[in-house]
């Protein structure tokens, strides 16, 4: 094509193969979410086998979790730089080796960094590029298409639970991770649906792009001063690329260190829980599958939970102040836990997992869409970076701690009842600085539209204008040698 059209882009087309795209994030999004959860099935037969204590065998998931995590930020600059369909295949390949390498473990670090970081990592890769491609592929159905798309999570929480077990009874833990390692690499073909958009036109746009290269780089040997301005130019375009994924400024911002604080208190107690639901029910004389059925309780009851409480926060009553709903939210959560070890019985159980499944798809419905309403979409890319890099600490000291507190004292409750009390902690926490917040923003907002229709202050605001732009043009004498040098740059690069 010729190169006015290279910079034609085709636009979103809103179903056709993005039906297939969503399929294939549906199930990218799903391992990434479910599969940590779901291999707490085999914890307590890995802990007998190695020998070693509760907090030991939780640094596995605790890994995993916090690799996927912090790994988002590297993921999304690996999108960038070479598109969705590589990175998920090769997200895939690295969940396949590092579940194979797995089932040759001889010592409980070899899983930490196997299952931990290998695997974790491949995950993180296949989390960020199938969120990123629906974007492409999606514009007015975008919010089914992701709803669909994030699915996944609950679907394959609520079967891999019962497989996990099944294939425990059937081969064993080593036999398991090797059939797991297999269907991990069923990520491979996911990633290999996400085919881009207009392969074509990026193929002339970097051509042309290079050839412009070329042409600069022919014009700085001629002209030194103009080879410094390109290299302060080009420090300026890297700086801006680093501060698109990572905005420090945000660190200026009120809503987003309240949200980022409430976060990091909640994650010490959001994920110990549903790690340690099957050996507790295990634990409590419960058989193997009756236990790993109470993570498809709750997985079924999240499935619901998530789309209906997109819908309630959607609602004109909860929509303008959405943080206080989420607030509730965790605070909720925190009181399923902690009314946990009043279930006694398999029944109890139950109940319980059908309440934590509510919760949890309540506050995972809204853990972004939060952040989204704070700092707005502009800044949401370089939030979520900097969110995520700051939870995975919290994420990967939370379970381990939990399993500090059985092996401390040889019960469950006390590992339940810090999760709770920390949930309800941040809840409480999250409740009262967003009132502060909406209290200053509703003050500042007030005092801006009371200094709009003062006469008087907008007179000064236009009298420092016009002095401003007075002062600008009175450039004085020292600057007419800069001035010269400008007009006759110009004219030579007019000239050629």
């Amino acid at each position: 094509p010729a190169p006015a059209e290279a910079g034609l882009v085709p636009g979103p087309p809103d179903g056709g193969w993005g039906w297939v795209v969503v399929f294939g994030a549906f199930v990218s999004i799903g391992f990434a979410y479910a599969f940590p959860k779901g291999l707490a099935i085999f914890f307590k037969e890995i802990q007998d086998f190695f020998g070693t204590s509760y907090s030991e065998i939780a640094w596995v998931s605790s890994i995993m979790l916090a690799t996927t995590y912090g790994a988002g930020p590297i993921s999304s600059i690996l999108v960038n730089r070479y598109g969705s369909r590589p990175v998920v295949v090769f997200g895939g390949l690295l969940c396949g080796v590092g579940m194979i390498s797995a089932a040759f473990c001889t010592s409980i670090l070899q899983l930490y960094i196997c299952v931990g970081f290998i695997t974790g990592f491949g995950l993180a890769l296949n989390l960020q590029p199938s969120v990123i491609i629906i974007g492409k592929y999606f514009l007015k159905r975008r919010p089914i298409a992701n709803g669909l798309a994030m699915a996944g999570s609950p679907v394959m929480l609520c079967t891999l639970a019962p497989l996990n077990q099944f294939l425990f009874d059937n081969f064993g833990w080593r036999g398991s991770f090797l059939i797991l390692g297999a269907i991990l690499l069923n990520c491979c073909v996911a990633g290999a649906l996400f085919r881009p958009i207009g392969p074509g036109t990026a193929q002339v746009r970097t051509q042309v792009t290079e050839e412009g290269k070329d042409a600069l780089k022919g014009k700085i040997t001629e002209d030194g001063s103009v080879e410094n301005k390109t290299e302060e130019e080009g420090e300026k375009d890297c700086f801006e690329k680093v501060n698109q994924y990572l905005d420090f400024s945000l660190f200026k911002h009120r809503g987003f260190l309240i949200y980022l604080i409430g976060n990091v208190l909640m994650f010490l107690g959001f994920f110990a829980p549903i790690v340690f639901l099957a050996p507790y029910a295990k634990h409590t004389g419960i058989d193997e599958y009756s236990a790993a059925f109470l993570l498809s309780i709750l997985a079924i009851v999240d499935m619901v939970a998530r789309p209906t409480t997109g819908i309630v926060a959607n609602s004109r009553w909860v929509r303008p102040r959405i943080q206080y709903f989420f607030s509730f939210a965790i605070a909720f959560n925190g009181a399923c836990h902690l009314l946990c070890p009043l279930a006694s019985s398999y029944t109890g159980l139950i109940v319980y997992s059908s309440f934590f499944g509510l919760a949890f798809g309540m506050v995972c419905a809204m853990l972004f869409e939060t952040l989204m309403d704070l700092v707005g979409a502009a800044r949401f890319t370089s939030a979520v970076g900097l969110v995520t890099i700051a939870e995975c600490c919290t994420i990967l000291l939370g379970p381990p701690i939990g399993g500090i507190l059985i092996d401390t004292f040889g019960d469950y409750k006390y590992m339940f009842i810090k999760c709770g009390a920390v949930m309800v902690l941040a809840g409480t926490f999250l409740f009262i600085m967003n009132y502060y917040n909406y209290r200053m923003l509703a003050k500042e907002e007030k005092e801006r539209k009371a200094k709009e229709e003062d006469p008087k202050s907008v007179r000064t605001e236009n009298e420092g204008k016009k002095n401003w732009n007075k002062d600008s043009i009175q450039d004085g004498p020292e600057l007419e040698p800069l001035k010269e040098k400008g007009e006759g740059l110009k004219k030579e690069m007019n000239g050629t």
